[in-house]
This record gives structure tokens, sequence and C-alpha cells, in this order.
């Protein structure tokens, strides 16, 4: 049995990694702010009252989790505010970096005790985050941190791989969730959890630093 903590994990696809891992026999250890029906209904460890993009919450929940190793750490927490050339609002990209690419890697570093030779780190980032899939442009402060976190999961894999910890940058896919307005033209959280589970359970310090769809195709930077 793993342990796996998973930020983001009140609903959407954070709840759905939680509630696979419970079903395959794994540990799992939810994040988030406010705990949703669904995910206390799973009967897991739940850490709730943890805002990523605040240092000392981070903080207070690593000072919780002391002692607690960890196999995999999934930094799932993001979001999307549709921002146009049109309509640039700072404040609104200002606040997806805070939450899509430095929160993450506050959370990733301040756990870092937790991990050990054979631990892994998953980023969920998106393809909306390639600069060589950007075929249509707006979606300023999403494309533009979603870069960021991917940037953010290469340098982690050259840093953490003396230390023997593996790092995935994954991509879930259209995902019919909150986030993208329940897209009918997506592919169910269930399905897409099935995909990246798959992919950290690949994940070695020989493929540290890929992104990857969650299908596993590797996409492009």
């Amino acid at each position: 049995m793993a342990t796996y903590l998973i930020t983001g994990a009140n609903r959407g696809i954070g709840y759905e990694y939680c509630r696979q891992l419970q079903q395959r026999g794994d540990r799992a250890i939810a994040v988030c702010r406010q705990p949703s029906d669904e995910l206390n209904a799973l009967g897991i460890q739940t850490e709730s009252g943890v805002d990523i993009t605040d240092a000392a919450s981070v903080a207070d929940l690593a000072q919780r989790l002391q002692g607690t190793a960890l196999d995999v750490l999934i930094n799932n927490t993001g979001i999307l505010h549709r921002v146009t050339l049109e309509d640039l609002d700072f404040d609104s990209i200002r606040q997806q970096f805070e939450v899509n690419a430095i929160g993450p890697l506050r959370v990733t570093k301040a756990l870092l005790p937790n991990l050990s030779n054979g631990s892994k780190v998953a980023l969920m980032t998106s393809r909306m985050g390639s600069i060589a899939d950007n075929t249509s442009g707006g979606s300023y402060g999403y494309r533009m941190s979603k870069v960021a976190l991917s940037m953010a999961g290469k340098s982690l894999a050259h840093d953490l791989k003396p230390r023997g910890i593996a790092v995935a940058i994954l991509h879930p896919g259209l995902v019919e969730t909150r986030m993208t307005g329940f897209t009918k033209s997506g592919i169910t959280p269930a399905e897409a959890v099935q995909g990246l589970l798959a992919r950290v359970d690949e994940l070695t310090l020989e493929n540290s630093g890929t992104f990857w769809h969650s299908n596993g195709e590797v996409l492009p930077w």
C-alpha cells in the first residue's frame, strides 16, 4: 500500500484521484480548503483549511504531516479564469500564477522532508501551457501560469533526481469538471484519472521531467 497526498481533493479530478486510490487499496491523504460531502463520504484522512497560496497555511500542513512518509505527492489544485486581450485582468492573471504555479512549488518544497528515495511528484499542468500547441491565443493567465508550472516541474526533475525522486508533468485531457463548465466534449474524471495514475505508476528517474497527456502521449513544450 502506497501513500499518496492529493491537493485540491474536494471535487473533480482531485476527488477522483482519492476515490480510485482508495478503491485499489492505496492510502490517500486529501488536502483542500473546504471538504465536500462526497470527499467526506470516502472516510479518508482529510487535511482541510489549507490555502496553497499562503505560506503559513502550507507550513501548518507540513507540521501536521511531520513524520508521515509520502510515496507520491500530487499537486492538483488549479483555477481557470478566461482572460482575453480585450479584457486583461491583471489581478486575475496574478491570482492564477499564485494558485497554478507558485502554490504547487510551495507545497512541494514544504513536503520535501516527507519524500525520500523512490518517491514521486506529479504536477497537474495543461496542454494549454504548451507554447507549440497554442493555436488559438487568449486565456492569458491560465496559459502563462501553466507554462510556469511546467518549467518548475522540469527544474524539479533535475534538482530532485539526486535524491531519487521522480517528477511527472501531466495534462489530464479535456475533462468534464466544474473548471471546464462540465463540457460534454471531454472525458469523464474517472477516465482521466485512470490514465493519470497509469502515468504516475510508470514514472521513473529515467523518464522524470516528461510532459505527458493522460493517454500516454508525450506533449510538445
